[in-house]
């Protein structure tokens, strides 16, 4: 009876060792289930851009303001009877060519000219 009792706390001791220290044990359950809480958190987060899109994809096929929208933001479309007037910063202006002064009469070496009298 006594070898039968040490058989059957060793049986224990084997499936406690494989249950917390094998790969498919605990540390697994643990790490999958944070995979899973993060990939629901993902899938929310792609389900409320596919609702956004949804409710553009209908807004263009059935309502004309966001077509209009997007063709004035897009390609810069203007409606009948509109004036466009486009704002922004002027173009520098382009420097005058410097003008080269005519060169003085000069006398000689020394650069002045002196009226002989």
């Amino acid at each position: 009876m006594k070898w039968f009792a040490g058989a059957l706390v060793a049986a224990l001791l084997m499936l406690q060792y494989r249950i917390w220290f094998s790969s498919d044990g605990v540390g697994e359950v643990l790490r999958l289930r944070s995979a899973v809480a993060a990939q629901e958190a993902d899938n929310q987060r792609l389900s409320a851009r596919n609702g956004q899109l949804s409710a553009e994809v209908h807004d263009l096929k059935q309502g004309f303001v966001a077509l209009e929208e997007r063709a004035r933001t897009d390609l810069n479309m203007i409606g009948p009877n509109e004036t466009f007037y486009q704002l922004g910063s002027p173009e520098p202006a382009q420097p005058a060519a410097p003008s080269i002064p005519a060169p003085a009469a000069t006398g000689g070496p020394g650069g002045t000219h002196t009226a002989a009298r």
